[in-house]
C-alpha cells in the first residue's frame, strides 16, 4: 500500500507526538507541526518526519503553514487538528481575537479551510482534538472575544465546544465531496498541558494526581483509532467520540444552526485578520 501522508498539529509533545511515533513506525509519511522549534525538530529527527513551525496565536503563520504544506504535499490523507491549550488571563492575539478561541478553534478552522482543495482531492479525514471540557463551555456568537464574564476554564471549554461544532458543519458541507471528520476527547493525559495557564487545573499536572492520568500513548488511542479506521464502518463522520465510542457533548454541540452560524462567523474573523 502507498504510505499515507498524515499531518499532525500540536505534535511536539503529548498525544500528538505519541501518535506521530506510532504512525511513522507503521510506515506512514508523517508531517509534524509545532510551535517549539527545538521540540518539533527533535521529534522529526527521531521518527524521520517532515516538520513545520507555526504559532497559532498568529494567523499569518497559519497561512504560511498552509502554503508550505500545499506546496510540498499534493496529497494529504489525514489532517489531525491537535494543537490547542488552556491559557491564562484574557488576552487578545495580534489578530484581535481572544487567544484561547483563536488557538483552539480559529487557527485549525483556517488551516483546514486553506487546505480544503488538497483534502477533497485526497478524500481526506479531518480529526479534531476536542475535550470533555466542552461541557462547561458556552458559545455566544456576539461575544467571541469573551469580554463578558471571562474565565480561563470557560474559555477553554468554549474552544473545545467550537471544535465539535466545526466538525459537525465540516461534515455537512463537505462529506459529499469525500471528506470524513470526527472530534474526540483524549482523556486526561499526563503532559505539560496547562503549564502556562492560570487555571487551577495546572496544579494537578504537577502533583501526585498526575499518577492517575493517562500516558500520552493511552491518550492517543482514540486519535489513532479514528485515523486508522474507516468512516461509515468503524465510526460515523461528523460526530464526537471518547474511548472509541460515541460520547455525549454540551447541548449546544447538537445545534445545527449554531454550527452553521459559527462557521460563517469564523470565516469573517479569519478574513478580517488578513
Amino acid at each position: 500500500m502507498t504510505p499515507r501522508t498524515i499531518v499532525i498539529t500540536g505534535a511536539s509533545d503529548g498525544i500528538g507526538a505519541a501518535a506521530a511515533r506510532t504512525l511513522a513506525k507503521a510506515g506512514d509519511t508523517v508531517v509534524v507541526v509545532g510551535r517549539s522549534a527545538e521540540k518539533t525538530s527533535s521529534l522529526a529527527r527521531e521518527i524521520g518526519a517532515g516538520y513545520f513551525l507555526a504559532d497559532f496565536a498568529d494567523l499569518a503563520q497559519v497561512r504560511r503553514l498552509a502554503a508550505e504544506l500545499s506546496e510540498k504535499y499534493p496529497r494529504i490523507d489525514v489532517l489531525a487538528n491537535n494543537a490547542g491549550g488552556i491559557m491564562g488571563k484574557r488576552t487578545l492575539t495580534v489578530d484581535g481575537n481572544e487567544a484561547t478561541f483563536q488557538i483552539n478553534h480559529l487557527a485549525p478552522f483556517l488551516l483546514t479551510s486553506l487546505l480544503m482543495d488538497t483534502l477533497i482531492a485526497s478524500n481526506a479525514k479531518v480529526i479534531n482534538t476536542s475535550s470533555a471540557a466542552n461541557g462547561f463551555g458556552k458559545l455566544d456568537l456576539f461575544d467571541l472575544t469573551s469580554e463578558q464574564g471571562y474565565s480561563t476554564n470557560r474559555a477553554y471549554g468554549t474552544g473545545k465546544l467550537a471544535n465539535i461544532l466545526f466538525t459537525t458543519e465540516l461534515h455537512r458541507r463537505f462529506s459529499d465531496q469525500g471528506i470524513s471528520t470526527a472530534a474526540f476527547h483524549p482523556g486526561v493525559v499526563r503532559t505539560n498541558f496547562a503549564a502556562e495557564s492560570t487555571s487551577p487545573m495546572r496544579h494537578a499536572y504537577k502533583t501526585i494526581l498526575n499518577r492517575f492520568m493517562l500516558t500520552p500513548d493511552q491518550g492517543a488511542d482514540t486519535l489513532l483509532w479514528l485515523i486508522n479506521g474507516t468512516a461509515g464502518t468503524d465510526w460515523i463522520s461528523g460526530l464526537y467520540y471518547a474511548k472509541r465510542a460515541l460520547a455525549k457533548a454540551n447541548k449546544q454541540a447538537y445545534d445545527a444552526e449554531l454550527a452553521r452560524a459559527l462557521w460563517d462567523k469564523s470565516e469573517e474573523l479569519v478574513k478580517a485578520s488578513v
